[in-house]
């Protein structure tokens, strides 16, 4: 089973998390941040992994050390959900359509953090979410996940949709990056032998 429990206590925050990454997309979150906790159901049902995630965090500061050390803890999950990463498709790209917005995500299950990200939400906030927080997850993300992920917004004046968006489609370009290739199923995707 690919699967990842794990367990992260800093002075900022206390973190529980566990992923499954062949799952239905059940999820039970609870962050202490409401629309974080909205972006990551629709990351987990749309991406069809099964997540459950607490967090205490220092959110009478801000949402700032909650949302990046979450970021950290599911980058972490999938890399150790992954393993040597045998049999995977590694690419998965998606263009997902929200409303007027409209979200072209890419990624790399290369073993190489990289963030290409180029969203322009117009608003600072989103209800008490500071929207800036949105790159620092991904960039976290990426960086424990050891994959290149692109993001890149089509079109979207919407900030909410905007960034819904990008949570559903990397979601679903991830779904199809850590899926099995029945063809390739005892092979590394990687020249080197390794990813």
């Amino acid at each position: 089973m690919r699967t990842a429990n794990i367990k992260r206590e800093t002075t900022e925050t206390r973190i529980c998390l566990s992923l499954d990454l062949d799952g239905s997309g059940i999820y039970k979150i609870d962050t202490g941040c409401g629309f974080l906790d909205h972006m990551l159901e629709l990351f987990a049902r749309h991406g069809r992994f099964d997540l459950e995630l607490t967090c205490q965090g220092d959110t009478r500061v801000d949402d700032h050390h909650t949302t990046e050390d979450i970021g950290i803890v599911l980058g972490q999950a999938f890399s150790e959900a992954l393993g040597e990463k045998r049999g995977i498709r590694r690419y998965g790209q998606t263009i997902l359509p929200m409303d007027e917005a409209l979200i072209l995500t890419a990624v790399d299950l290369s073993g190489r953090g990289c963030l290409g990200y180029a969203l322009e939400i117009p608003s600072q906030k989103v209800g008490s979410f500071d929207t800036e927080l949105v790159q620092e997850f991904w960039l976290a993300f990426v960086r424990n996940a050891a994959c290149s992920l692109h993001i890149r917004q089509l079109a979207g004046i919407n900030s909410h949709h905007i960034i819904e968006g990008a949570f559903k489609s990397a979601a679903r370009s991830l779904k199809e990056a850590v899926s099995i290739d029945p063809e390739t199923a005892q092979e590394i995707p990687s020249t080197k032998g390794l990813l």
